[in-house]
Protein backbone atom coordinates (compact mmCIF):
# COMPACT_ATOMS: atom_id res chain seq x y z
CA UNK A 1 0.00 0.00 0.00
CA UNK A 2 1.17 3.50 -0.83
CA UNK A 3 2.09 5.66 2.16
CA UNK A 4 -0.34 8.54 2.62
CA UNK A 5 1.38 11.63 3.95
CA UNK A 6 -0.03 13.26 7.07
CA UNK A 7 -0.09 17.07 7.27
CA UNK A 8 -0.63 18.72 10.64
CA UNK A 9 -2.21 22.18 10.75
CA UNK A 10 -1.84 24.24 13.91
CA UNK A 11 -1.90 27.82 15.16
CA UNK A 12 -3.43 30.00 17.82
CA UNK A 13 -7.04 31.08 18.23
CA UNK A 14 -8.33 33.22 15.38
CA UNK A 15 -5.70 32.02 12.92
CA UNK A 16 -8.33 31.05 10.35
CA UNK A 17 -7.53 27.34 10.37
CA UNK A 18 -11.09 26.37 9.39
CA UNK A 19 -10.80 28.35 6.14
CA UNK A 20 -7.60 26.50 5.29
CA UNK A 21 -9.10 23.11 6.13
CA UNK A 22 -12.06 23.81 3.85
CA UNK A 23 -9.69 24.75 1.03
CA UNK A 24 -7.59 21.59 1.42
CA UNK A 25 -10.72 19.46 1.45
CA UNK A 26 -12.43 21.13 -1.50
CA UNK A 27 -9.50 21.72 -3.85
CA UNK A 28 -7.38 18.66 -3.08
CA UNK A 29 -10.00 16.23 -1.70
CA UNK A 30 -7.78 15.71 1.34
CA UNK A 31 -9.25 13.87 4.31
CA UNK A 32 -9.51 16.42 7.11
CA UNK A 33 -9.69 15.33 10.74
CA UNK A 34 -10.21 17.96 13.42
CA UNK A 35 -8.97 16.59 16.73
CA UNK A 36 -11.63 18.38 18.77
CA UNK A 37 -14.35 16.67 16.75
CA UNK A 38 -12.49 13.36 17.03
CA UNK A 39 -12.49 13.78 20.81
CA UNK A 40 -16.28 14.24 20.73
CA UNK A 41 -16.61 10.95 18.85
CA UNK A 42 -14.34 9.15 21.29
CA UNK A 43 -16.43 10.39 24.23
CA UNK A 44 -19.74 9.12 22.87
CA UNK A 45 -21.83 6.63 24.81
CA UNK A 46 -20.70 3.05 24.29
CA UNK A 47 -17.00 3.74 23.96
CA UNK A 48 -14.29 2.68 26.40
CA UNK A 49 -13.32 6.34 26.71
CA UNK A 50 -16.89 7.23 27.78
CA UNK A 51 -16.93 4.51 30.43
CA UNK A 52 -13.59 5.58 31.88
CA UNK A 53 -14.62 9.23 32.06
CA UNK A 54 -17.90 8.41 33.83
CA UNK A 55 -16.13 6.04 36.24
CA UNK A 56 -13.57 8.73 37.02
CA UNK A 57 -15.75 11.84 37.28
CA UNK A 58 -19.14 10.41 38.29
CA UNK A 59 -22.57 10.13 36.74
CA UNK A 60 -23.39 13.75 37.60
CA UNK A 61 -21.61 14.74 34.38
CA UNK A 62 -24.28 12.98 32.31
CA UNK A 63 -27.29 14.61 30.66
CA UNK A 64 -30.79 13.17 30.80
CA UNK A 65 -30.17 11.16 27.62
CA UNK A 66 -27.03 9.60 29.13
CA UNK A 67 -24.44 11.50 27.11
CA UNK A 68 -21.57 13.45 28.64
CA UNK A 69 -22.42 17.07 29.41
CA UNK A 70 -19.24 18.81 28.36
CA UNK A 71 -19.92 22.05 30.30
CA UNK A 72 -20.48 20.01 33.49
CA UNK A 73 -17.29 18.05 32.89
CA UNK A 74 -15.36 21.23 32.11
CA UNK A 75 -16.58 22.84 35.34
CA UNK A 76 -15.13 19.95 37.33
CA UNK A 77 -11.78 19.61 35.57
CA UNK A 78 -10.88 23.27 35.16
CA UNK A 79 -11.32 23.83 38.88
CA UNK A 80 -8.45 21.43 39.54
CA UNK A 81 -5.41 21.08 37.28
CA UNK A 82 -4.83 17.49 38.40
CA UNK A 83 -8.29 16.61 37.07
CA UNK A 84 -7.46 18.21 33.72
CA UNK A 85 -4.42 15.96 33.51
CA UNK A 86 -6.51 12.96 34.55
CA UNK A 87 -9.04 13.66 31.79
CA UNK A 88 -6.25 14.15 29.25
CA UNK A 89 -4.76 10.77 30.19
CA UNK A 90 -8.06 9.20 29.22
CA UNK A 91 -9.00 11.21 26.13
CA UNK A 92 -5.67 11.85 24.39
CA UNK A 93 -4.70 8.16 23.90
CA UNK A 94 -8.25 7.41 22.69
CA UNK A 95 -8.05 10.20 20.12
CA UNK A 96 -4.62 9.03 18.92
CA UNK A 97 -5.96 5.49 18.52
CA UNK A 98 -8.89 6.85 16.53
CA UNK A 99 -6.54 8.89 14.33
CA UNK A 100 -4.31 5.88 13.66
CA UNK A 101 -7.34 3.75 12.76
CA UNK A 102 -8.61 6.41 10.35
CA UNK A 103 -5.17 6.70 8.75
CA UNK A 104 -5.10 2.92 8.30
CA UNK A 105 -8.56 2.97 6.69
CA UNK A 106 -7.59 5.76 4.29
CA UNK A 107 -4.34 3.97 3.46
CA UNK A 108 -6.24 0.80 2.60
CA UNK A 109 -8.78 2.68 0.46
CA UNK A 110 -6.09 4.77 -1.23
CA UNK A 111 -8.62 7.35 -2.39
CA UNK A 112 -7.23 10.55 -0.85
CA UNK A 113 -3.96 12.32 -1.76
CA UNK A 114 -3.06 13.12 1.86
CA UNK A 115 -4.61 13.44 5.33
CA UNK A 116 -4.83 16.65 7.34
CA UNK A 117 -4.91 16.73 11.15
CA UNK A 118 -5.87 19.99 12.85
CA UNK A 119 -5.59 21.14 16.44
CA UNK A 120 -4.22 24.09 18.36
CA UNK A 121 -2.25 21.66 20.54
CA UNK A 122 -0.70 19.37 17.91
CA UNK A 123 2.79 20.15 19.19
CA UNK A 124 1.94 19.85 22.87
CA UNK A 125 0.21 16.51 22.29
CA UNK A 126 3.19 15.18 20.31
CA UNK A 127 1.45 14.68 16.97
CA UNK A 128 4.84 15.09 15.35
CA UNK A 129 4.99 11.33 16.02
CA UNK A 130 2.16 10.86 13.51
CA UNK A 131 2.48 13.78 11.09
CA UNK A 132 5.04 13.94 8.30
CA UNK A 133 5.05 17.71 8.76
CA UNK A 134 3.26 20.30 10.90
CA UNK A 135 2.48 23.70 9.40
CA UNK A 136 1.90 26.81 11.47
CA UNK A 137 -0.87 29.22 10.48
CA UNK A 138 0.35 32.69 11.44
CA UNK A 139 -1.78 35.80 11.77
CA UNK A 140 -0.66 39.23 12.99
CA UNK A 141 -2.02 39.94 16.47
CA UNK A 142 -3.95 43.05 15.44
CA UNK A 143 -5.62 41.17 12.59
CA UNK A 144 -6.47 38.32 14.96
CA UNK A 145 -8.00 40.78 17.46
CA UNK A 146 -10.17 42.33 14.73
CA UNK A 147 -11.32 38.96 13.40
CA UNK A 148 -12.20 37.56 16.82
CA UNK A 149 -14.06 40.74 17.69
CA UNK A 150 -16.14 40.31 14.53
CA UNK A 151 -16.67 36.53 14.65
CA UNK A 152 -16.94 35.85 18.41
CA UNK A 153 -17.43 39.21 20.01
CA UNK A 154 -14.12 39.01 21.88
CA UNK A 155 -12.70 42.20 23.35
CA UNK A 156 -9.05 42.98 22.56
CA UNK A 157 -8.22 42.21 26.20
CA UNK A 158 -9.84 38.78 26.02
CA UNK A 159 -8.02 37.90 22.81
CA UNK A 160 -4.67 38.96 24.27
CA UNK A 161 -5.37 36.92 27.42
CA UNK A 162 -6.14 33.84 25.35
CA UNK A 163 -3.03 34.30 23.21
CA UNK A 164 -0.90 34.70 26.32
CA UNK A 165 -1.85 31.17 27.37
CA UNK A 166 -0.96 29.64 24.00
CA UNK A 167 2.40 28.85 22.44
CA UNK A 168 4.32 31.92 21.34
CA UNK A 169 4.88 32.74 17.70
CA UNK A 170 8.58 31.95 18.22
CA UNK A 171 7.79 28.47 19.57
CA UNK A 172 5.42 27.65 16.70
CA UNK A 173 8.03 28.72 14.16
CA UNK A 174 10.73 26.70 15.89
CA UNK A 175 8.89 23.40 15.76
CA UNK A 176 6.85 23.63 12.53
CA UNK A 177 8.18 22.88 9.06
CA UNK A 178 6.33 25.67 7.23
CA UNK A 179 4.70 28.97 8.15
CA UNK A 180 1.58 30.07 6.27
CA UNK A 181 0.84 33.79 6.73
CA UNK A 182 -2.94 34.18 6.84
CA UNK A 183 -2.93 37.87 7.80
CA UNK A 184 -4.08 39.21 4.44
CA UNK A 185 -7.72 40.13 3.79
CA UNK A 186 -7.22 38.57 0.35
CA UNK A 187 -7.50 34.85 1.10
CA UNK A 188 -6.04 34.03 -2.32
CA UNK A 189 -2.64 35.03 -0.89
CA UNK A 190 -3.03 32.27 1.68
CA UNK A 191 -4.16 29.74 -0.91
CA UNK A 192 -1.11 30.45 -3.07
CA UNK A 193 1.20 29.77 -0.10
CA UNK A 194 -0.59 26.47 0.55
CA UNK A 195 -0.42 25.41 -3.10
CA UNK A 196 3.28 26.19 -3.21
CA UNK A 197 3.95 24.45 0.09
CA UNK A 198 2.15 21.26 -0.91
CA UNK A 199 4.21 21.08 -4.07
CA UNK A 200 7.62 21.88 -2.63
CA UNK A 201 7.10 19.73 0.49
CA UNK A 202 6.09 16.62 -1.41
CA UNK A 203 2.39 16.32 -0.60
CA UNK A 204 1.30 16.30 -4.23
Amino acid sequence: MKHIKILGITGGVGAGKSTILAYLSKKYQARVIELDKAAHLCMQHGTDCFDRIVNTFGREILTEDGSICRPALSKIVFADRSKVEELNRIVHPAVKNYIREEIQKETEKGSVPFIVLEAALLLEDHYDEICDEIWYIYVEDEVRIARLSSSRGYTPEKTRAVLKNQKSDKEFRRFCQLVIDNSSDNVENTYKQIDRGLGTHGFL
